[in-house]
């Protein structure tokens, strides 16, 4: 039986993503405790890597985050904002929330989206 909210992390193993994808369902339990119902790991297809909520067992998955569509993988702080506003969406996060220096004016997301999608070498093989 599943709880709720419920955070799935889908990810190819043969991109070995696996390390990325307990850091990310590490830092959201850190951060949020039981105030999620579950934070899942889950191996997908070749090149995937996916992240989504289902906030009620009436509700459908939400996409938060996808490697191909939005460029990459997203900061924690990304991460964890993008989870905050499905679950408590008042909630301050701290630091997470404070403006970015004026040295980093340009978002992680906005630098990954100028590099060109580069396929898995592990998963082209196949």
């Amino acid at each position: 039986m599943y709880k709720y909210p419920r955070v799935l992390i889908e990810f190819c193993t043969k991109c070995k993503w696996n390390l990325r994808a307990a850091w990310y369902l590490q830092e959201l339990l850190s951060t949020f405790g039981s105030d999620l119902g579950e934070v899942a790991m889950a191996p997908g297809d070749s090149g995937v890597f996916r992240i989504t909520i289902q906030s009620s067992p009436d509700s459908q998955d939400a996409l938060l985050w996808d490697r191909k569509t939005n460029g990459g993988f997203p900061d924690s702080k990304e991460l964890k904002q993008l989870v905050r506003d499905v679950i408590a969406p008042d909630r301050n996060l701290g630091h997470v929330d404070r403006h970015n220096s004026k040295n980093d004016t340009v978002s992680h997301q906005q630098q990954e989206q100028q590099q060109p999608e580069q396929e898995c070498k592990d998963c082209v093989k196949e």
